[in-house]
């Protein structure tokens, strides 16, 4: 079984920082990405930045140059550093993770329970 748990979120006012973790644990073989979603209230997951297991990532516009997405692979673990935060930041972030557990040959997808983050104007 995998689990993937994330903390790191809360209230911050606009222009400030807040640093997300996230960790894998379980039967897990390899990983293959791990990044990081968001879901605005009223509106569709989307994602933020991901980064895949030779350390190559990919962010969406609106973050870019504000937030950056690094991974530790002895650790399971994926970060998100966010700087310059924006009202528009506001969501609920969730960690996803597409790996290979141990014992097979195919790779899932896999979800973090969620981490509120609020940006205050």
């Amino acid at each position: 079984q995998v689990q993937l748990v994330e903390s790191g979120g809360g209230l911050v006012e606009a222009g400030g920082s807040l640093r997300l973790s996230c960790a894998a644990s379980g039967n897990i073989a390899i990983i293959r990405t791990m990044g990081w979603y968001r879901q605005p209230p009223g509106k569709q997951r989307e994602l933020v930045a991901r980064t895949t297991i030779d350390g190559s990532t990919n962010y969406a516009d609106s973050v870019k140059g504000r937030f950056t997405i690094s991974r530790d692979n002895a650790k399971q673990s994926v970060y998100l550093q966010m700087n310059s935060l924006k009202p528009e930041d506001t969501a609920v972030y969730y960690c996803n993770a597409d790996l290979v557990t141990l014992f097979t040959t195919t790779h899932n997808d896999y979800w973090g329970q969620g981490t509120q983050v609020t940006v205050s104007s």
